[in-house]
Parts: structure tokens; C-alpha cells; sequence
């Protein structure tokens, strides 16, 4: 692990045992090119920080190989997953050309990142971004998105002895709105725990902190710091078009303790004289089985939903995402997982409500067929998948994934599902 923040001279790839997310963002991203990581799971908060950052990383790797990669040319490919060291000059001809062509590519889906994701029926689809600063804001915009999906407040809380305190925060999400030139902002509460620590907090260690006390259940125990964080989103909702979203919601008495706190800081405001949009929507993350099951009585109490496959997943098969040992047993395409998303789906549109997706399937090309097929409103992800998956929805008709939705659910195991659907798009050339 590393210890104290490292300082970089040139460029470099990193190797480590694990990097907290907060590690990460304390390193000099200048010459940072790449991470290779022994512990570090496929959609752990480090390995989704540095996609947004397009920092490549190789995870799952031995921390005895690691050890002996210090002070030498290494060349990665995180797309394949190969690591080379003391490349020869074939080889490092071989990535200066992969290179070239990767960077050709992008600019080429630059080109078309503006045109909206309209499907050849006439569907239009909402595509936002994943972000946790500011910063990603416009790199975001530039790649296509309309509007924000995920905003990770939890980066404001990282790397400090003391929580920010109500005008810190303000004016973070007001700056996020600014450079989000009026596009809408789904601003996730804090959420914390698991993988992400925080120093200001002084959490406890815990056996199971995947199944612990995270998330809202720390909020809603610690309302000196949770109405801080409403109030202060309340105030920027004056400046943009703002929805909160609650994470990890497991429970109807969960939204409404959320919510009651969120109406307590409104009358607060009120009273105070101060501007805030009094009909600001309210939505939770969809990442708890308990909750997707229960999502036509939740429906009832927000006003829109948005699926995170990673925890999703995670809790619905059983498999720590963190964990390369059993990485092969987290199926995202997994029959019980798309049963849960449609039902989710389902009981959203009876309601009136929508419903968007910011886990890491979403930006998976295999899925995207599936996923507008079984009814999902919003596509939100990392800002370099974007031009991808937009193209590939232009490209389709809602009528077709719905067939190719259909079918796949007959289906008896994730690899066929994955099979199946990488064929469709094989036969349209979008893979």
C-alpha cells in the first residue's frame, strides 16, 4: 500500500499492492500513465476513478511480480490485459502504432459525440456522465454527455481530518453546476464505507464493510453532517437544474427518514430567507436487492431511480467485486441480475418515474442492446465511453432490443446472454 503521497519526476506507471481512492487522487496525475495493481477489483472506486481520468490499470496481478517491475520500462495494455517489461523495440513499435490508432479512433468518435442518442424508431435516450469534481465536468460535456448521472459528493470528504462544512460545499456544487453550463446534475449524498474511507469520519473497522455501515446508514445516523450536505445542496439548487439521490437504499424507512431530514432543511432555508428550488427531485440508487424487489413501493416515495450494477451485482450474486480470486463468478449479464434490473424498469414506468443506470454496465457495449430493450431512460457513465455507446444506440432500433431483450431473458447462463449479444453486434459491425 502506498504510505505518504508520492511525488512523480517523470512519467510513470505505478505498482502497488492497492490504492485507496483517495491515494489516488492525491497523486500527481501530470505524469501518471498507469497503475498495475495486485489486489484492486475490476470495479473497485480507484480502478472507475482512473477510467474518468483515461489512466489505464492492470489489476489481479501478484504482489511478488509487482516487486520485481521497480525502475524498469514497462509498456501496458489494460484493453487485453498484457504488461511487458524491458520492451524491445519491436514491441514498443508494436504500442506506439496501437497508440496511434486508439488516439485516430477517438477523434473520430469526438467528431460524432454531439449528435443526441436517437434510435432509428425514434427513441431518445438521456446519456450523462459519472463524475467527482468539477474539473470532469467539461471533458465530459465534450465527449457528449447531456447532463450528469452520477455526481460523487464523496470526493469533497476524501483526504482531509475535517468534513467540509455547509459554504465549502455550496460552493463545490455550485462550481460543478457552472461548469456543467446548465445541464441537468444528479448529486449522490454521501457514500462512504466499503472501499472508501474517510479520515474525517474516524469510521471503524469492520469484517463485512461491503455489508456495514455505509452510505446513508451513516447519514441518516449522523444528521450534524447529513442536513449540512442537504442544506449546502438545497442553496446550489438555486443555480442549476439539481436532483439528489440517496445511495444504498434498502428500506421505505430509510427515504422517508432521508426525505424528512431533506424538508427539515427546507423549512430551515425558508426561514432564513434563503433561495432554493422547493420541487427539487429526489431519486435513490437501486443497488440493493431488497430495494430492487421492492422498487413499485419505493416508486411511490421518489421520483426516479438509478441502478448501481456494481453493488447490484455484487450483493445479488453473492461475490466481492474486489476480489480477483472470484472475479470470474461477478456476471453482471447474470439472468437474476437482468430479471432485477427489468423489474426495477418495470415498476418505474407504471409509476410515471424513470429510471437511469450508472453502474459500469452501462457503458459496457455488450449490454447496451439489452439494457434499452428492457426499458432503461438513462445511459450514465464514464465520459470516454460515451461517443461509444451513443453511437451504437443511434445505430439500433428500440423495437429490435426489445427482441434481443426478450430473448436473452429465455436464457439459462451469463455466458449465453454475452454470446448472444456480442453476435448481434457483430452482425451489425458495432463490435
Amino acid at each position: 500500500n502506498l504510505g505518504t503521497p508520492l511525488t512523480l519526476y517523470k512519467p510513470t506507471i505505478i505498482a502497488a499492492d492497492d490504492i485507496t481512492p483517495s491515494q489516488f487522487l492525491s497523486l500527481d496525475r501530470q505524469y501518471l500513465q498507469g497503475m498495475v495493481l495486485a489486489q484492486t477489483g475490476r470495479t473497485s472506486h480507484t480502478l472507475i476513478l482512473a477510467r474518468s481520468f483515461g489512466i489505464p490499470v492492470l489489476s489481479g496481478i501478484e504482489l511478488e511480480a509487482l516487486q520485481q517491475l521497480d525502475d524498469k520500462d514497462v509498456f501496458i495494455d489494460a484493453q487485453f490485459g498484457v504488461l511487458v517489461t524491458e520492451p524491445s523495440d519491436d514491441v514498443r513499435h508494436y504500442f506506439a502504432v496501437a497508440m496511434q490508432l486508439e488516439e485516430k479512433n477517438r477523434i473520430r468518435q469526438l467528431k460524432m459525440a454531439d449528435l443526441p442518442a436517437v434510435t432509428r424508431d425514434g427513441r431518445c435516450l438521456a446519456i450523462g456522465a459519472n463524475i467527482g469534481t468539477a474539473q470532469e465536468a467539461p471533458a465530459a460535456f465534450t465527449h457528449g454527455a447531456e447532463g450528469v448521472g452520477l455526481f460523487r459528493t464523496e470526493m469533497l470528504f476524501m483526504d482531509r481530518d475535517k468534513a467540509p462544512d455547509e459554504q465549502e460545499q455550496f460552493e463545490a456544487y455550485q462550481q460543478v453546476l457552472m461548469n456543467a453550463d446548465n445541464h441537468p446534475v444528479i448529486f449522490r449524498t454521501m457514500d462512504i464505507g466499503g472501499d472508501k474511507e474517510l479520515k474525517c469520519l474516524d469510521l471503524p473497522s469492520e469484517m463485512n464493510p461491503f455489508l456495514g455501515y455505509r452510505a446513508i446508514r451513516i447519514s441518516l445516523n449522523r444528521p450534524d453532517i447529513f442536513k449540512v450536505q442537504l442544506r449546502a445542496l438545497l442553496r446550489a439548487s438555486a443555480f442549476g437544474d439539481i436532483h439528489i439521490m440517496y445511495p444504498m437504499i434498502a428500506s421505505v424507512e430509510e427515504v422517508k427518514q432521508a426525505n424528512d431530514m431533506l424538508s427539515e432543511c427546507k423549512t430551515e432555508l425558508a426561514a432564513e430567507g434563503k433561495d432554493f428550488n422547493k420541487d427539487i427531485k429526489v431519486g435513490i440508487m437501486i443497488e440493493v436487492p431488497a430495494a430492487a424487489v421492492i422498487s413499485p413501493i419505493l416508486a411511490k416515495y421518489v421520483d426516479f431511480f438509478s441502478i448501481g450494477t456494481n453493488d447490484l451485482c455484487q450483493y445479488t450474486l453473492a461475490v466481492d467485486r474486489m476480489n480477483e480470486a472470484i472475479g470470474s463468478l461477478y456476471q453482471p449479464l447474470h439472468p437474476g441480475v437482468l430479471r432485477l434490473i427489468k423489474h426495477v424498469i418495470d415498476a418505474s414506468h407504471e409509476q410515471g418515474k424513470f429510471t437511469g443506470m450508472c453502474g459500469e454496465l452501462a457503458s459496457d457495449p455488450v449490454a447496451t442492446m439489452i439494457l434499452l430493450g428492457l426499458g432503461l431512460d438513462e445511459f450514465s457513465m464514464t465520459a470516454s465511453s460515451i461517443p461509444l455507446i451513443k453511437n451504437i444506440l443511434r445505430s439500433v432500433s428500440k423495437a429490435e432490443c426489445e427482441e434481443v431483450a426478450n430473448k436473452a431473458l429465455t436464457m439459462d447462463t451469463a455466458e449465453e446472454i454475452t454470446e448472444y449479444a456480442k453476435s448481434v453486434l457483430a452482425e451489425k459491425g458495432l463490435l
